[in-house]
């Protein structure tokens, strides 16, 4: 991949500095997995950051026989940063939603650049502090209803992640358990709301082609608490 394609796909990298882009692209490794495959176990944390290139993955937390999805990502995304710098054990794994393609960078090389580069650092730490308040927006809408939770979530992988179409915004069809972990909603109350939000033509579930479209996103953002 060219250093100007990633920078664009990788917002983290815009300010990078070329030379230093082109040696980490050069030192990565590329990884494919097939949807269901597991992409990262829970001892292999704080080995390398990894960034999604194509495709949807979950990140899921692991706690006796139970599997909770903690968080869904798409193209343009990464993963594993936080591990390689507090060096604690998890009992998180990622999975492939989706075939998926993967660039992985080695923990220490990833180090070294962060400290090389002052304006990837600063980027970084920018990241870190927007996904802290993506967390406390979660935090926030906990005792809201199911509706306006759900369709929080879809908002954000739709301004996140989603392919801007003709028909709407398209995002990868999340089966419906993980999309209810994500929000902190039931399953059975997922159900029912997707298939209402569905049947007023908000979105549309296409399951031939694996996607949802989120067809109104005013309609949305209004149910969400947005506007």
């Amino acid at each position: 991949m060219q250093t100007e394609d990633f920078s664009e796909l990788f917002p983290l990298f815009n300010t990078v500095n070329p030379e230093t882009l082109e040696w980490l692209l050069s030192v990565a490794d590329e990884h494919e997995y097939p949807s269901g495959r597991a992409v990262l176990m829970e001892d292999a944390w704080g080995n390398a950051v990894y960034f999604v290139l194509s495709g949807w993955v979950k990140v899921r937390r692991i706690a006796g026989n139970d599997r909770i999805s903690l968080a869904i990502l798409g193209k343009g995304d990464f993963f594993g940063e936080m591990a390689i710098l507090d060096e604690s054990p998890r009992s998180t794994d990622v999975i492939a939603l989706s075939s998926v393609r993967l660039l992985s960078v080695h923990a220490q090389r990833f180090i070294q650049t962060l400290f090389k580069d002052p304006q990837l650092h600063h980027r970084m730490l920018q990241l870190m502090v927007r996904r802290l308040r993506q967390m406390n927006l979660r935090f926030q809408l906990r005792h809201q209803p199911p509706a306006v939770k759900l369709a929080n979530s879809l908002i954000s992988m739709g301004e996140n992640y989603g392919q801007v179409t003709d028909t709407g915004t398209e995002i990868y069809n999340i089966p419906f358990k993980d999309l209810a972990d994500v929000a902190d909603v039931g399953v059975e109350d997922t159900t029912k709301i997707m298939e209402k939000l569905d049947s007023k033509g908000w979105i549309k579930i296409d399951p031939s082609r694996q996607v949802i479209h989120l067809i109104n996103l005013k309609q949305l953002a209004h149910l969400a608490g947005k506007i």
